[in-house]
């Protein structure tokens, strides 16, 4: 499953792995790109809107219905929940292929940095923007959001206070159309906050802010709006709104239809859905290739799988050390091959930063002091007492028994979660793997930290420091999105440096200088890089694979291609 790092975004959904062997062929001539792949460019099948149908239903498969609506509220991180969110709320920037944003024009008639010092923004919202309610959008939308998710109010169970607790005040301009942000600390990666943008009421109380939103979102603001919601039949359909001001959209609508991961590739071929992500599951990969009516297309994509380690007082990983021994045992380059290798005919992308993906200009490998080195993680664990007896480790008369939560069905997780075990048996630690239902994974498991180890994807964006300090900074009143909860006092002074430095260059340094404090740690563990590739039918237009496009993704101009 998935997650969505977050600052003018949502978490992510935990990401379903597939594990289908444990080793893949030497090399696929006929496979997917690998590290190979250029970056900043999507395969989109674009089309002028001449050559697109008007009208239409797209089928798109999701894997769990939103546990909130809330996207800034912990349990609406999910990154299904922010896909189809996004449809109907409103989204002030856009996230282009190659990692650029820009204003949302629909949202915004501008957008400027009036000042430096202090720093000073200034929006200028579009007069025909309005809610569903029929009210206008305004500064006070923009001031109560900031009250609520800047962190003095513990009440507000937020996903992250990331530059919002950084805000000193949010004033109208000239009209109530006129918002005005100042600053009390910089914040350089401010293209994204405020997005996506909620109305003043669901603000109006902790309350309504953590559970008014559970069931249904109740005022929306975009190109389409909520038709229904179904969680008998598990399906989600947003239709075009009339009131809509901006460019009509291709579709008359969306369809979102919950599908098992095992289940994919026979529901595309059934006709139920109408692209799906291969990800890292080589039989979705291989169904694709030989599903009439199917194409399968690649872009790089900022998205990669990971295992989290729990750093907490009630966790047996609670010891940093003994988490760096065990990533030490964790061979993340044969878990890559094993799940990718018989789809790639390049080498996969394993990761070795938490900030940047590879074919970032700021990419550096900091992962030295976890790399995979079995006789030195045996060696280290002897160091920290734990003794191996029999087969397990043993420490003051307790095992090595370690949790590791998996949702389910999910292959891929399946298959990284066994090869992980086989991997830390070889060093005498003992994994206890523990399926749970999708359903419940992040709210009842990974949200709460309950688990020792577990896994998903983290959905990287174009502002990739500000995105994931929720993730690294440790705040002992509030979770945000470190479930692990794993950090330092250095940690969390560097991130608050990095994201005050507006020199691009110094800033990236200094992400780099905390990316080898987060290794320390032994917060979480990179595995690869997804190849990007989604399978989609022939017939879509101006949609597919990406790459960093995707907040929000063009719902106005995709469609199907005329007949």
């Amino acid at each position: 499953m998935s997650r969505r790092t977050k600052v003018g975004a949502a978490a992510l959904v935990a990401v379903a792995l597939t594990l289908t062997a444990c080793g893949g062929p030497a090399k696929n001539d006929t496979g997917l790109k690998g590290t190979d792949q250029a970056i900043g460019q999507a395969d989109i099948n674009p089309q002028d809107a001449s050559k697109v149908k008007d009208g239409g239903n797209f089928n798109w498969p999701i894997t769990s219905l939103a546990d909130n609506w809330n996207n800034w509220q912990l349990d609406g991180t999910n990154a299904d929940t922010d896909v189809m969110l996004r449809t109907f709320m409103p989204n002030l920037f856009k996230q282009k292929a190659d990692a650029t944003i820009e204003p949302n024009k629909d949202y915004l008639d501008d957008v400027k940095l009036a000042s430096s010092d202090p720093q000073v923004l200034e929006f200028k919202i579009n007069s025909k923007a309005k809610w569903s309610d029929g009210t206008a959008i305004t500064w006070q939308d923009f001031e109560s959001m900031w009250k609520a998710l800047n962190g003095t109010n513990k009440a507000y169970e937020v996903s992250t206070t990331t530059g919002y607790e950084d805000i000193e005040k949010v004033e109208k301009g000239a009209t109530d159309q006129d918002v005005k942000v100042t600053f009390k600390k910089k914040f350089a990666e401010w293209k994204g906050i405020f997005s996506p943008l909620y109305p003043k009421s669901m603000f109006d109380s902790p309350e309504e802010f953590n559970k008014g939103w559970a069931e249904l979102p109740k005022i929306t603001a975009g190109p389409f709006k909520l038709g229904s919601v179904d969680r008998t039949a598990k399906i989600v359909t947003v239709v075009r709104d009339a009131n809509w001001w901006g460019e009509k959209p291709k579709l008359d609508s969306i369809t979102f239809r919950q599908v098992d991961r095992t289940a994919l590739a026979d529901a595309f071929a059934n006709g139920q859905i109408d692209y799906y992500d291969i990800g890292s599951n080589v039989d979705n990969f291989q169904r694709a290739k030989s599903t009439p009516g199917a194409v399968i297309r690649q872009a790089v994509s900022p998205d990669y799988s990971h295992i989290t380690f729990n750093g907490a007082d009630t966790s047996i990983l609670k010891d940093p050390k003994l988490r760096v021994a065990l990533m030490k045992a964790i061979d993340t380059k044969t878990i890559a091959k094993a799940l990718l290798g018989q789809m790639l005919k390049g080498e996969p992308q394993i990761v070795g930063n938490h900030f940047f993906l590879l074919g970032s200009s700021a990419y550096k490998d900091n992962s030295a002091v976890a790399a995979f080195d079995k006789e030195a993680a045996k060696k280290q664990l002897d160091d920290l007492g734990w003794k191996l007896e029999g087969e397990t480790r043993k420490k003051d008369g307790k095992e090595l028994v370690i949790r590791y939560i998996v949702p389910t069905p999910n292959p891929v997780s399946d298959n990284i979660s066994k090869l992980v075990q086989t991997q830390l048996k070889d060093v005498g630690a003992k994994v206890d793997i523990q399926a749970v239902p999708t359903a419940d994974y992040f709210k009842q498991f990974v949200n709460v930290g309950n688990f020792d180890m577990t896994g998903f994807r983290w959905l990287s964006s174009a502002s990739p420091i500000s995105d994931s300090k929720g993730i690294y900074f440790l705040d002992p009143s509030s979770t945000n999105q470190n479930y692990g909860h794993i950090g330092s006092e250095e940690i969390n002074k560097l991130l608050d440096q990095a994201n005050g430095e507006l020199d691009d260059t110094k800033r990236n340094e200094i992400a780099n200088e905390i990316d080898k404090k987060i290794w320390e740690a032994g917060h979480q563990l990179p595995l690869y890089q997804s190849p990007g590739a989604v399978a989609v039918r022939d017939t879509v237009a101006n949609f597919g694979a990406v790459a960093y496009a995707n907040r929000p993704y063009d719902y106005i101009h995709m469609g199907f291609v005329q007949k």
